[in-house]
């Protein structure tokens, strides 16, 4: 195995850097770029290639279709903050330091994907949402590994797509003709003036970044925040899914809200065009693995439901269950001359395996306490190569949830009764198995059990 893994690093380090050309216009090799899209509170039901019958998302749908679609891959959890504390440190939520959805920061010590790859000579840029630390603290992206980061500082800003102003590694930028109802002397946050709209503030700017580090191998975050609600408009007016666009679906007859929702995923899926597009333009999609998905299921808040369209497909519950339906997200992978078209794989993975993912692409290793499986193998078609999880394990709060195989377990604290379904046969998880099948209880509760009790 360790010889074919030199194989395989070999191959990742040769054929697999395309050849791009320099400042001068020569052609080089380098090591591939890196491009990682995460919306915001997105369901499985939500994309016409998992099966969205209403809602069309054609620039997504293309990206599945020139790439590989993933079945069974996972959020790092069901909430936003904890889920983006396991893609950055490839550590499940039984060994990070957070298992809600609380205010965390880094502290220095942890390390992160981005810093390894920076270390390595990667270009490095992240936007949109950061959860891990605000400005001046010892989370700030600047200090974990970003080079440059655009975008909001902390999660709860990032609920009102109309700021007035974002943050550029450590310096303000306003954005002119938003007024807040805060700058009124109201305590509600929500915009009451509404020029910019933030998303399409960002999505500029890594647009002009990529065009800017073309030259380099770079890893770019795009952790978009549509087409998560704002919760505080929603309780204001009882419509939280502010985004420009409505109009297109005037016609429908829908609830406001879920104009609004629309008028977001439609959003989105301009937008990723609009990334596809550049990397067309610059001669860089065979040298870039572009990876969309969610950071956890689908939300019902701002006036939106989750069931009205759909968006957690085939799966019960829906954001903060630890159902399928609130942490079993969309995943797609396009790199043209690498993954093969069309393709559909349904191996088992999670957020923790993108931090070894990324270092076998730049030819670092990871971490040797992490979680994380690299996907590699999978990505390039050589499955026989590709290493499976022993388990999937989330916690949230007291809820505990394990997936191994077919068998999915959860218990809702250490005392309740424990529920086993089997995902082959029953997606929705309506039917408890525990009684039936006392060997599989038996094993994976001791797993589960042996993963709370190392974590205390």
């Amino acid at each position: 195995m360790h010889f074919r893994f030199l194989l395989l690093l070999s191959f990742l380090l040769g054929s697999c850097s395309g050849p791009v050309r320099n400042e001068s216009g020569e052609t080089t090799h380098r090591r591939p770029n890196i491009i990682y899209i995460m919306a915001d509170d997105l369901g499985w039901g939500d994309l016409g290639c998992y099966g969205q019958p209403v809602l069309k998302t054609p620039r997504i749908d293309q990206l599945a279709q020139a790439g590989m679609r993933f079945t069974d891959h996972y959020s790092g959890h069901t909430v936003c903050r904890p889920s983006r504390l396991v893609l950055w440190t490839g550590k499940h939520s039984g060994h990070t330091a957070l298992q809600s959805n609380a205010y965390y920061q880094f502290e220095g010590g942890e390390q992160t994907v981005v810093e390894l790859l920076q270390q390595s000579g990667y270009a490095t840029a992240g936007c949109g949402k950061w959860a891990m630390g605000r400005q001046a603290s010892p989370g700030h992206p600047n200090k974990k590994g970003f080079d440059d980061w655009f975008g909001y500082l902390d999660q709860g800003d990032a609920h009102n797509y109309y700021p007035t102003h974002l943050w550029h590694n450590d310096q303000k930028v306003p954005l002119d003709g938003n007024v807040t109802a805060g700058d009124q002397g109201q305590k509600a946050f929500y915009s009451v003036e509404k020029s910019r709209n933030s998303h399409d503030v960002i999505t500029d700017w890594l647009l002009d970044w990529i065009r800017a580090h073309q030259h380099l191998p770079f890893l770019m975050h795009a952790h978009l925040t549509v087409p998560h609600a704002n919760n505080e408009l929603g309780w204001a007016l009882g419509d939280g899914m502010e985004m420009p666009g409505r109009e297109r679906f005037s016609q429908r007859d829908w609830p406001e809200p879920e104009k609004g929702f629309a008028a977001m995923l439609a959003r989105l899926d301009r937008d990723v065009g609009r990334i596809v597009d550049l990397l067309d333009e610059l001669n860089l999609s065979d040298n870039t693995l572009l990876i969309f998905t969610s950071d956890n299921g689908p939300h019902s808040e701002g006036g939106h439901s989750h069931s009205f369209f759909n968006s957690n497909g085939p799966f019960r519950g829906h954001k903060r269950d630890l159902l399928e339906g609130g942490i079993r997200v969309p995943f797609i992978a396009r790199w043209p001359g690498k993954i093969k078209p069309g393709s559909v794989s349904s191996h088992l993975s999670g957020f923790q395996d993108f931090m070894p993912t990324a270092c076998q692409l730049a030819g670092v290793d990871a971490p040797g306490d992490i979680d994380g499986l690299s996907y590699l193998p999978t990505l390039l078609g050589q499955g026989t190569d590709q290493a499976q999880h022993d388990q999937l394990y989330w916690r949230f709060k007291e809820h505990e949830a394990l997936r191994s195989g077919q068998w999915k377990l959860m218990r809702s604290s250490r005392e309740a009764p424990i529920k086993l379904h089997d995902l082959a046969t029953d997606q929705a998880e309506q039917h408890d198995l525990s009684g039936e099948h006392p060997e599989v209880m038996k094993d994976l509760v001791e797993r589960m059990n042996f993963i709370r009790n190392e974590s205390q």
